[in-house]
């Protein structure tokens, strides 16, 4: 009777799954195009925005529990994370477009325009992202509808993906005409908006239904013990640490691997022949033509490419966790995303065919794993409901997520770090020791980070078995939490 209740509809699915994309249109910028927008359109030395990024993530680490604190502790007729969706849509919006405006200042000026709007922009992200999040495991407590859900979450995660990756570099270029500053202005204008109105309708579509036992005593200093008592929560905190130093450093160096390294006659010689496909359309359009970088133009299809292969390995990932587990497939698709991600450094200047199969079977392996993580951190507070009898599934979120934002912080700061270490310097032929740097961010150095991840989860320790008992427990005891 407790799974059934807990059932979901595409609506509520489709709801909920608006939320990550509104948050990816701001989040996939900031981990794509933030550092090549601040070193080569803001104007910011590589060095200035690694120390950035440093701390500036450090600080996100720090709102995030205190975030997840108050979410456990708000109590309105909308429920406890749901609220803070509305209350922080408008200002998400706001300061989002904020961060990627470039302000007529001097240097220095400029410099302290950068930290107060990245972190006002990691402040609301926060402030929106943590109960977002936690809402994920209060929507249901059925765990096959949980892994539903994140599949459907995670389809939305790659529409947005596409958007940002594929369609944010032609649309700088459109609107810009030359001017990257305007480009990026006008075209955050857009997401930032359509961010907004996803989230108004997340949390008008959602409902929390998983509510914890009314006669437990809200102390943080209870919540922070359990947690550092929950060892897959630790193993989780870890894992997500790692993770974002690889998505960090591959993902916000790749788009140098393309400006300065790739052979501008094989890109030129590959999008032309792409010119009856996608990017043909996006030529009428007039996202892509004269004006446009061809390397910008090669890495946006190439990325348009990946995502695709992406929602294909989502669709197919609760098909094979149901048979092998969510921790068993979440490994193997990052071994494969592992060794996809080292073959980089293999790749030749000309290698253009090669990059586009690696990036597929990159994506394809990436996008199995994407709703994994994700799924197994609602299932660690259940586990700690279930062996300490205590829910506090903001926290839970909030202390794991801090992970992320620590991961995202360390890993922006060294892909900066990377580039500034070996010669980088913005808009200008690299030097031959440049080059060697960009060419491991993308490959050798991230895939180290993945690798500790893949060692991570030999220590995660909720099997199959043990969510399915876990699950009918919580739901027997839960049949009691009135009053």
């Amino acid at each position: 009777m407790q799974s059934t209740i807990q059932k979901l509809s595409v609506k509520e699915k489709v709801g909920f799954s608006l939320g990550d994309s509104a948050a990816n249109f701001i989040f996939q910028t900031m981990m794509l195009l933030q550092l090549s927008f601040y070193t080569d359109t803001f104007g910011l030395t590589a060095a200035a925005a690694g120390t950035l990024f440093l701390v500036a993530r450090l600080w996100g680490a720090v709102v995030d529990p205190v975030m997840g604190a108050i979410g456990d502790r708000t109590d309105t007729r909308w429920g406890k994370f749901r609220p803070w969706i509305l209350w922080t849509a408008v200002p998400f919006g706001i300061i989002g477009f904020l961060a990627f405006l470039t302000p007529d200042f001097a240097p220095s000026g400029k410099l302290v325009y950068a930290y107060i709007t990245y972190i006002l922009l990691l402040t609301i992200y926060s402030m929106n992202n943590i109960p977002y999040s936690a809402l994920s495991g209060v929507i249901t407590g059925d765990m096959k509808e949980r892994t539903s859900l994140f599949s459907f979450r995670f389809v939305f995660v790659c529409l947005a993906t596409i958007a940002i990756q594929g369609f944010a570099l032609p649309m700088v270029n459109h609107f810009g005409k030359g001017d990257s500053a305007k480009g990026y202005a006008v075209t955050m204008g857009i997401f930032a908006a359509l961010a907004m109105l996803f989230l108004f309708f997340t949390f008008f579509s959602t409902k929390e239904r998983v509510k914890p036992d009314p006669k437990q005593n809200t102390s943080l200093k209870e919540d922070i013990s359990s947690l550092l008592k929950n060892r897959p929560w630790v193993v989780m905190f870890i894992l997500f640490v790692m993770m974002f130093v690889f998505l960090a450093i591959r993902n916000g160096n790749l788009l140098y691997f393309f400006r300065y390294y790739l052979d501008k006659d094989s890109l030129g010689f590959f999008i032309g022949n792409m010119d009856k496909g996608l990017f043909g359309l996006l030529r009428k359009l007039g996202f892509a033509g004269e004006g446009t970088n061809v390397a910008d133009s090669a890495f946006s299809f190439m990325n348009i490419l990946g995502q695709l292969a992406s929602i294909i390995g989502i669709m197919i990932s609760n098909a094979i966790v149901v048979r092998l587990g969510k921790r068993n497939v979440f490994m193997a698709g990052l071994i494969l995303a592992a060794v996809c991600t080292a073959l980089f450094i293999m790749i030749p200047p000309d290698g253009i065919m090669l990059i586009l199969v690696l990036q597929i079977i990159f994506n394809l392996a990436w996008g199995i794993t994407m709703p994994l993580p994700w799924a197994m951190m609602a299932d660690v507070a259940d586990y700690s409901e279930w062996k300490l009898n205590r829910r506090a599934t903001g926290i839970v979120f909030a202390g794991i997520i801090v992970g992320l934002k620590i991961g995202l912080a360390v890993g922006g700061f060294l892909g900066a770090f990377i580039l500034s270490l070996y010669g980088y310097v913005a808009n200008v032929e690299q030097t031959p020791q440049a080059l060697t740097g960009i060419r491991l961010s993308a490959s050798i150095y991230p895939t180290v980070a993945l690798c500790i991840v893949i060692i991570t989860l030999f220590f995660y320790k909720i099997s199959k078995s043990m969510e399915l008992k876990i699950q009918d427990e919580l739901a027997e005891r839960r049949k009691n939490y009135k009053g």
